[in-house]
């Protein structure tokens, strides 16, 4: 029985960083789980865009603004007093990251810093809050990296994320003490992957965007290892935690949400996986001495907490994960962007058919 089921009806949930990838994905399933979304973000970050294909806007009460704006968050929060907060908005772009570390810093920390503040104009809620896999300093460990592994990074994007976690566990253990009042959890997803992510220097979009047109994708790093999940399967992850906060031994706690150890797999693994549902698809490496800003070569993610706190485990393996991902796009393509709709509503019905 999945336990969010019905867990939203009716409910008020407050999600930053709705019109991105993966907000735009939980904003849809919320919406079919009949909850009432409030959604806040700066822009439309890519184009095209998966939550304006989705034509939600209306459906929704669609805010748009920037969260580094404290005085007009805390008003919302105030006047909306969510049950459920799901904090998603962020600068998301490793390579972004090193050409202007500043907005980066200022939307990863900042950004957090003034939801957590506006969270205390709530009278009750469970807010579980998104960073990264990259908020752990990364040391290439083969075991996968355990929620008390010690969090940082050389590059700016991960240093924002694990400074966004200090101020965090800060705020809980400074203003967040009664647990029956607001409980705050962090989810920490692997690399996800999915139908509608349009983002730039990304492999998936990047691919797609590239064979649509009939051109070659560049590979940076062929040999870099990553956690490769589906979008659905961490977007289910958040909603269990969401739930679970009801559970005060949850409070303050970080969640790992990855595939299994067994279903890491490299750059150029990826691209032959799609290779066999995307038949033409052509790929060039690029020389490793001429990349600007290369990243690190392995990152895993151990997600046995979550296993064992959350019953959380992914459904999709790495070939299932790749496929629902292709054929979204093959259908995309095939139909056009106004049924994006009701192909992703179709991917989230058979996603949960796949749950036992």
């Amino acid at each position: 029985m999945m336990i969010y089921k019905n867990s939203f009806k009716n409910k008020k949930v407050i999600i930053t960083g709705h019109t991105g990838f993966k907000g735009s994905w939980l904003t849809l399933w919320l919406s079919l789980l009949g909850a009432d979304i409030l959604g806040i973000s700066d822009r439309y970050p890519t184009s095209p865009n998966h939550f304006k294909d989705l034509k939600l806007k209306n459906k929704i009460k669609h805010k748009i603004f920037n969260i580094k704006d404290l005085k007009k968050l805390k008003k919302i929060f105030k006047e909306y007093q969510p049950d459920y907060v799901f904090h998603l908005a962020a600068q998301a772009i490793v390579n972004k990251s090193f050409d202007d570390p500043i907005s980066t810093f200022e939307s990863n920390t900042l950004g957090t810093l003034n939801v957590l503040e506006s969270l205390r104009s709530v009278k009750k809620c469970n807010a579980v809050i998104i960073t990264s896999d990259k908020s752990y300093k990364n040391i290439e460990i083969k075991r996968g990296y355990l929620e008390n592994d010690i969090l940082g990074g050389n590059d700016p994007y991960s240093a924002s994320k694990g400074a966004a976690e200090l101020i965090i566990n800060s705020y809980i253990k400074s203003y967040f003490q009664d647990k029956k009042k607001i409980s705050i959890a962090i989810a920490r997803a692997g690399n996800v992957i999915g139908g509608g992510d349009w983002s730039l220097d990304r492999i998936i979009p990047d691919c797609f965007k590239s064979w649509f047109k009939k051109k070659k994708i560049i590979i940076r790093n062929p040999k870099s290892t990553r956690p490769w999940q589906h979008v659905l399967d961490a977007i289910r992850g958040y909603l269990i935690l969401a739930i679970k906060l009801r559970d005060p031994g949850i409070h303050g706690e970080a969640f790992n949400f990855g595939p299994k150890n067994d279903q890491d797999k490299n750059v150029l693994e990826l691209v032959k996986e799609i290779k066999k549902n995307w038949f033409n698809a052509i790929w060039k490496i690029k020389n490793i001495s001429k990349i600007k800003n290369k990243e690190s070569n392995l990152l895993k993610l151990n997600s046995n907490k979550a296993k064992k706190y959350l019953n959380w485990t992914p459904v999709l393996n790495f070939k299932d994960s790749v496929k629902f991902t292709t054929n979204w796009y093959i259908e995309y393509k095939s139909k056009g962007k106004n049924f994006t709709r009701s192909i992703s509503e179709n991917s989230i019905i058979e996603y949960n058919n796949l749950i036992k």
